[in-house]
């Protein structure tokens, strides 16, 4: 940062964007790589001799890369490990990224010959600009702790050559005299003074954390300077503190003193947006992008016309797409209508058409069903009493910015969130009975095909080892937090609704602790009984009580409001909506 040898005092928009687009744009270049122990999905370069030369000659990313075999019994063990590291600095991006290498494939052998691998696994650090016969710095791998791992990275970092990479911000202490100067020289709203001891790395987590985030800077101050310890009457370690333009410090507020309690808090203050994302869209301006009324809603809670306008998008819109179901499919359109017919929480005119719906694919005897036969039953041709799903979408807690952000994918996830925890109340039979429906009718028929394998590929890994319906409840829960770390800064990411780790620390304060070393941890014994809670279907908001969970706009911008469902065949309309965590989009 203040270093006079040529290092950046603060980070450039406009090439930090360009950065970012080109990191973008090499991941697609690796993305059709599938072999080995890694895929794209796990936010990790598979190299091939392809894409290898972009990936590590003369970046301007620094790349740390696994040398493995997939034969080799270390490699596998090391693999979790490496995709957690992988998740857990990919804000990391595009100062330092994760690439890996299956030496064991034909096509790569001559290319580890090259860099001199002879065991397995090899990590080695590329940094930024590296030359074309470089074959890299060794990296000490041995250590199965993640946070450990991240430590030696910004080591590596640190130990880059001059002048310093525009994509690393800057991670040295900074001093009084750099702070009094810093609004002079850098166009940011908030600056993050993180106070710590010489030893700590929070403050360089922190700074790296926030890299792909504007209009905020972090710098780490040691405990040794004096002068802005005694002015701002600093005695914790680690604290932070924001500094503004004005000359004003003032305490930022967390739940605990710990890297991802700063990281979370400061990715959330007024004006800080993601690089190259548009800023949050004001409720006024929403309703002119949607070209629907906005309807302010309960980020805490959940609504039932989120859930119905799912299943209507579901069984109305993305099963036309196959014209003839057969074989597979039919088995799973049958398992996906089996368990809302059991535990969706629906009105009564919903559940009858369910039931209806459920008891004729149960008795068809044939291995095929047109679409044009199952949407006569879905719209109640045979005109019976109270038997509808209304027609339509009507999204409030899975609202977007733009009609086509959020909406069916966040109103998906909700409604099989709704219906692990309706299993586990309402006394089900088999703990995998939703979740192997959800997995079937994702593979099925999701439309977003990459979405779907991805889900696959979470399933196959550990959907065997669900036992219990809480397990089930928390399988759900953790896999798609995992959805939201790989989907964040996206194209697709509401810049309302960002994607967080869910429940947020104001959430669920119980839900979040540290360990030992620090490093986050999830409190499940507090999860579970969150997404109970949360989930259940005396917490959906409905037509007559969703004025009850009424939040002041101040309050992350959520509000109150009520949304009217389409009407239904029997001619009636309702009042219903759903959730908007923002964990889900």
């Amino acid at each position: 940062m203040a270093r006079l040898g040529g290092r950046a005092t603060s980070r450039f928009p406009g090439e930090m964007v360009q950065i970012s687009r080109w990191c973008c744009c090499l991941l697609v270049l690796c993305s059709p790589v599938h072999a080995g122990l890694y895929t794209p999905s796990d936010q990790i370069f598979v190299l091939s001799p392809q894409n290898v030369e972009p990936v590590l000659v003369n970046s301007t990313a620094a790349v740390l890369t696994e040398f493995y075999a997939s034969w080799c019994g270390h490699c596998i063990a090391f693999s979790p490990v490496y995709r957690s590291l992988a998740r857990d600095i990919r804000e990391w991006k595009p100062a330092v990224a994760l690439a890996a290498v299956d030496c064991a494939a034909e096509e790569n052998r001559k290319l580890c010959a090259g860099y001199s691998i002879r065991a397995y696994p090899t990590v080695k650090f590329f940094h930024a600009y590296s030359k074309a016969d470089s074959t890299g710095k060794a990296f000490k791998a041995s250590s199965h702790d993640v946070a450990t791992l991240r430590h030696r990275i910004i080591d590596k970092l640190e130990n880059h050559q001059e002048p310093w990479p525009p994509a690393c911000p800057p991670l040295e202490p900074t001093s009084q005299a750099e702070i009094d100067s810093f609004f002079e020289t850098n166009n940011v709203q908030h600056l993050a003074l993180i106070f710590e001891d010489s030893k700590s790395y929070v403050g360089r987590e922190v700074t790296l954390d926030l890299l792909q985030f504007e209009n905020v800077a972090v710098r780490r101050v040691l405990s040794s300077e004096e002068t802005l310890v005694k002015k701002l009457e600093v005695t914790e370690f680690p604290s932070c503190y924001l500094y503004s333009a004005g000359g004003n410090f003032s305490r930022l507020r967390v739940n605990m003193e710990a890297r991802v309690f700063y990281s979370y808090a400061l990715q959330r203050l007024p004006g800080v947006v993601r690089s190259g994302k548009p800023p949050p869209v004001k409720v006024a301006v929403l309703r002119n992008n949607t070209g629907e009324p906005w309807r302010p809603f309960n980020r805490s809670r959940v609504y039932m016309a989120d859930l119905e306008s799912a299943m209507h998008y579901s069984l109305r819109v993305e099963l036309a797409a196959h014209t003839l179901i057969r074989g597979e499919e039919l088995t799973s359109l049958r398992k996906y209508i089996s368990v809302l017919t059991k535990f969706f929480p629906g009105r009564l005119v919903v559940m009858n058409l369910l039931k209806s719906v459920n008891t004729r694919l149960q008795n068809h005897t044939e291995n095929e069903i047109s679409y044009e036969t199952f949407r006569e039953w879905l719209d109640n041709k045979d005109q019976s009493l109270d038997t509808a799903l209304p027609e339509g979408e009507r999204w409030v807690g899975c609202q977007g910015s733009v009609p086509y952000l959020r909406r069916y994918p966040c109103g998906i996830w909700t409604l099989f969130h709704v219906l692990t925890v309706q299993a586990k109340n309402t006394g089900g039979t088999d703990p995998q009975e939703v979740l192997s429906a959800m997995r079937n009718y994702v593979q099925s028929f999701f439309g977003c095909r990459d979405c779907a394998e991805h889900f696959q590929t979470m399933a196959t890994e550990s959907l065997s080892e669900v036992n219990t319906f809480s397990a089930a409840v928390l399988w759900l829960w953790s896999r798609h937090n995992r959805v939201n770390n790989r989907v964040a800064g996206a194209l697709s990411e509401d810049p309302n609704f960002p994607k967080i780790q869910w429940p947020s620390p104001e959430m669920c304060p119980g839900c979040h602790s540290l360990k030992e070393n620090g490093e986050h941890r999830w409190i499940q014994d507090q999860v579970l009984p969150f997404l109970l809670a949360h989930f259940s279907s005396s917490s959906i908001l409905t037509g007559a009580d969703q004025h009850h969970g009424l939040f002041n706009e101040n309050e992350e911008r959520k509000g109150h409001g009520s949304g009217d469902l389409p009407s239904s065949k029997t001619g009636s309309r309702e009042k219903n909506v759903h959730k908007s965590t923002k964990m889900i989009s």
